[in-house]
C-alpha cells in the first residue's frame, strides 16, 4: 500500500505561518514587559502614596492635640478611617512610642501592640517596609509624630500586597485585551498580505519555486530560438543566449529600451508594436530573422513576448530550391522543344530532304552551344557559370535574352575561400531574377526618331522605323583588381529615383504580396562580406544593379606577363 506523503506548504502558507508566530511573540514579549514594568510602577505608586499618607497624617496639628488628649483614640479612630477611605489605602494606625494602637481598620485591634518595626521612627526616621501585620502583607510607611522636639507618636500607612496585586491584575487583563486585539490584527493583514503572494507564487513553495527558476534557467540556455521579454516601458527584461546571438548583443542589453539598441527599423518597429505579430520576416546586418510576438496582458499592458528564429539558412535553402525548380521547368520546355526539332528532322529525312535535315540540326545545335562556350570561356568559376547557364535556360523560357557582357572574366581560383559560393547564388541568382522579371514586364520603347519621309508615287513602303525590342538581362562579372564586380542590367521600365532606397526594404515589391526579399538578401549578403550594392541606369534604359565584392590580391596574371601587370 502506497504512503501518502503530504504536498509541503505552499510559500505563502509558511510565511503566514511564521509570521503570525512572530506577531504572537513580539505580543507577548511586549505584554510581559508591559506587565512587568506596570507590576513595578504599581508598587512604586503605593509607596510614594502610603509615604505621602504618612506624612501628611503624621505632620496635622489635630493629630498632636488629639495625642495630648486624655482618650486619643476617640478623636483620631474617626480621622484615620476619613483618611484610609479618601486615599484608598488598606490602613492608618497612629499609636504611642510603645506602639500601642490608637487607630485600626478593625476597632476590635485597637489597644494591641503595633506588628512590625518601630526602633527606626523613634530615631526620628521615616522608613519603608514590607510586613506580615493583622491585615496580611502589606507595604507599609512608619514615621514618628514630633510635638515640639519631642516624639509623641508613630503613625504608619499602608496597602495590602493583594490589592497592589489586583490592580495589576486589572492592567494585565486590559493588557490582554489590547494584545489579543493586536494579534488578530496583525494575523488579518498577514493573511491578506499571503493570499495575494498565494495568488502570484501560483501555491508553490519554496522548494517547487527553486526548481522552477532551475528549469527556467535551463530552459532559456538550452532553446535554440531566441527569446526576449520587454517590460511596460519596452525595455529588455530578459534574453535567452540564442536572443543575443541573433540580435547581436551583449549582456548590457538587459534594462535597455527597444529603441536605443540600433536594430533595424523594421525589426524595432515590431517589437514596439502593441498587436501580435506572427512570423514576420525581419533582416539584419548578416541574418534573416522570423519574429512572433505577443503582448502580457493582465488589465494592463505589462509588455511583450517576442521569440525570434533565425531564418538564414532555410532562406538560402528556399531560394536555391526554387532555382532548382526553376531549372526544371526550364529543362521540361527545352526537352519538349528538342522533341519538336528531333520531330522536325525526323520528317525531313522521312520525306528524302537528308541534307535540309542536316542543316537544321547544325544550326540548331550551334545556337544552343554558342552561349555555353561563351559562359564556360568567361567564367571558370564552376558555380557561377552552372547559375549563368540555368538561369539563362529560365530566362529564355520567359521569352526574355540573357547576354554575358564581353568584359565578363573570372578565372578559376581567383575566388577566396572565405567568400561562400552560397553568398555569390544568393547575390548573383537574386539579381538576375528581378532583372527577368522587371525585362518580361516590357522592354522601354527606344527614344522617338525623326519620321521617315512619305514615299514618292511608285515606290514601296520603306521597312518600319524601329523593329521590335526583344527583352533582355546583361550579366558582367569580373575579377580584376582585388574586387569582384557583378553587374546585372535589364532593359525594362527601371526604377524611379524615389524608390531607390526603397527597393532594398524587406517588402517591398511591384509583383504584389508575397514578395520583396530578393533585393534585401542581396544587400545584407554584400554587407556582409564587406561589399556595397549600388542601383543605377543600364545602357538599355532599364535598372542596373553593381555589387563589389573584396576578393584580395588573389587575381593571377595572364601567360608573358608580369604578376601584378596588364591582364
Amino acid at each position: 500500500m502506497r504512503s501518502f506523503r503530504p504536498r509541503p506548504r505552499s510559500l505563502a502558507g509558511q510565511l503566514f505561518a511564521m509570521q503570525v508566530v512572530l506577531i504572537a511573540a513580539v505580543v507577548a514579549g511586549g505584554a510581559f514587559f508591559a506587565y512587568v514594568s506596570g507590576s513595578a510602577r504599581a508598587e512604586e505608586t503605593a509607596r510614594r502614596q502610603v509615604r505621602a499618607a504618612a506624612l501628611a497624617i503624621a505632620v496635622s496639628p489635630s493629630v498632636r492635640e488629639a495625642i495630648r488628649a486624655p482618650d486619643p483614640s476617640a478623636v483620631l479612630q474617626p480621622y484615620a478611617e476619613q483618611v484610609r477611605e479618601d486615599t484608598g489605602i488598606a490602613f492608618v494606625t497612629i499609636m504611642d512610642p510603645q506602639g500601642v494602637r490608637w487607630t485600626h481598620p478593625d476597632p476590635t485591634r485597637i489597644g494591641e501592640t503595633f506588628l512590625g518595626h518601630t526602633a527606626r521612627a523613634l530615631r526620628g526616621e521615616t522608613f519603608e517596609e514590607t510586613y506580615t501585620g493583622t491585615l496580611g502583607p502589606s507595604i507599609r510607611v512608619v514615621t514618628p509624630v514630633r510635638d515640639g522636639g519631642r516624639i509623641t507618636g508613630l503613625v504608619s500607612a499602608g496597602i495590602t500586597v493583594e490589592r497592589v496585586s489586583s490592580q495589576v491584575r486589572g492592567q494585565l487583563r486590559a493588557l490582554s485585551l489590547a494584545a489579543a486585539c493586536a494579534l488578530a490584527l496583525g494575523g488579518i493583514g498577514t493573511y491578506v498580505i499571503n493570499a495575494r503572494l498565494r495568488r502570484h507564487t501560483h501555491g508553490m513553495n519554496a522548494a517547487e519555486l527553486s526548481r522552477m527558476h532551475d528549469y527556467h534557467e535551463a530552459a532559456l540556455h538550452a532553446v535554440r530560438e531566441g527569446l526576449l521579454m520587454l517590460d511596460g516601458q519596452r525595455r529588455i527584461a530578459l534574453i535567452n543566449d540564442a536572443g543575443r546571438e541573433l540580435l547581436g548583443l551583449g549582456p548590457e542589453a538587459v534594462g535597455r529600451r527597444v529603441d536605443a539598441l540600433e536594430l533595424p527599423l523594421s525589426l524595432t518597429g515590431a517589437l514596439l508594436a502593441s498587436e501580435p505579430r506572427v512570423d514576420e520576416l525581419h533582416l539584419t546586418a548578416d541574418r534573416v530573422i522570423v519574429l512572433n510576438s505577443r503582448p502580457v496582458v493582465g488589465g494592463e499592458q505589462r509588455g511583450t513576448v517576442a521569440t525570434l528564429r533565425d531564418h538564414t539558412e532555410l532562406q538560402s535553402l528556399t531560394g536555391e530550391l526554387d532555382s532548382e525548380r526553376s531549372f526544371s521547368h526550364a529543362l521540361r520546355a527545352q526537352a519538349h522543344e528538342a522533341a519538336n526539332r528531333l520531330h522536325t528532322v525526323v520528317s525531313l529525312i522521312e520525306l528524302g530532304r537528308a541534307e535540309e535535315a542536316v542543316g537544321f540540326a547544325t544550326a540548331e545545335l550551334e545556337l544552343a552551344q554558342v552561349l555555353t562556350d561563351q559562359v564556360v570561356g568567361a567564367v571558370a568559376e564552376p558555380v557561377l557559370a552552372a547559375l549563368l547557364l540555368g538561369k539563362a535556360a529560365q530566362a529564355g523560357e520567359r521569352g526574355v535574352e540573357l547576354v554575358l557582357a564581353e568584359n565578363s572574366r573570372i578565372d578559376d581560383g581567383v575566388l577566396p575561400r572565405t567568400l561562400a559560393q552560397r553568398d555569390l547564388v544568393t547575390v548573383l541568382g537574386n539579381l538576375i531574377d528581378n532583372a527577368t522579371d522587371a525585362a518580361a514586364e516590357g522592354p522601354r520603347a527606344p527614344a522617338a526618331a525623326v519620321p521617315a519621309p512619305a514615299p514618292a508615287p511608285g515606290e514601296e513602303n520603306p521597312a518600319p522605323a524601329h523593329a521590335p525590342v526583344r527583352p533582355r538581362v546583361t550579366v558582367t562579372a569580373v575579377a580584376e583588381a582585388g574586387e569582384l564586380l557583378l553587374k546585372v542590367a535589364d532593359n525594362g521600365p527601371g526604377v524611379g529615383r524615389e524608390d531607390a532606397e526603397a527597393v532594398f526594404r524587406t517588402g517591398w515589391s511591384t509583383h504584389g504580396t508575397g514578395r520583396g526579399l530578393g533585393l534585401a538578401l542581396v544587400r545584407q549578403t554584400a554587407r556582409r562580406n564587406g561589399g556595397t550594392v549600388e542601383l543605377g541606369r543600364g545602357p538599355d534604359g532599364g535598372a542596373e544593379f553593381s555589387v563589389r565584392l573584396p576578393i584580395g590580391d588573389r587575381v593571377p596574371s595572364l601567360p608573358g606577363t608580369a604578376a601584378g601587370g596588364p591582364a
